[in-house]
């Protein structure tokens, strides 16, 4: 519907064609001429705010992904797909590790309560971990990303995410590491 909207308003002759505002309601309708002159309107309004709200994105150092997992294959396979879309991005991947051992979890419990006191059972819970780093990322592009990589987590997997944000250096400290050399 953009498109169609977009072919008629770059062409340079006037079309006086009466098109319906929604196919829903066939009710109202509306020029061309005039959708024309309302998205220039628009645009002279958007142009306005943006540059009278106009903030700095925001720059991350680094970005942790800290992933979980009882199956190393998916996580492996998690880490392949995480780094790919970093590379499509333009993302700076960083180290990505994982310990050699996992993190085991023993617990033991007795068989029978009442009668055989000692006999017991134990279970075992293997947890793996990897670890990503992801260097120099704006905010935008990291809200992207964090939003595309959570939404196609493998199930069974934790994912933990820690930022470290770069900001400017306060005017209280600034104006006190200024030397004046004479």
């Amino acid at each position: 519907m953009k498109t169609f909207f977009k072919n008629i308003l770059s062409n340079k002759i006037k079309i006086i064609t009466l098109l319906p505002c929604s196919f829903n309601s066939p009710i109202r309708w509306f020029s061309a001429k005039a959708v024309q002159q309302s998205i220039n309107n628009t645009d002279e309004k958007s142009l306005a705010s943006i540059s009278q709200n106009e903030d700095l994105d925001k720059l991350y150092k680094t970005i942790e992904f800290e992933c979980r997992s009882n199956d190393p294959a998916v996580l492996r396979s998690y880490t392949h797909f995480t780094t790919m879309a970093a590379n499509e991005l333009g993302i700076q991947v960083g180290k990505c590790w994982s310990p050699r051992k996992a993190h085991h979890e023993r617990y033991t419990l007795l068989r029978s309560i009442h009668v055989h006191k000692k006999c017991r059972v134990q279970y075992e819970v293997r947890t793996w971990f990897r670890f990503i780093h992801f260097h120099k990322i704006t905010g935008s592009t990291a809200d992207t990303f964090l939003e595309y990589t959570q939404r196609n987590l493998p199930e069974g997997v934790a994912l933990k995410i820690t930022k470290v944000l770069l900001e400017s250096i306060p005017e209280s400290i600034s104006s006190h590491t200024k030397l004046d050399i004479s």
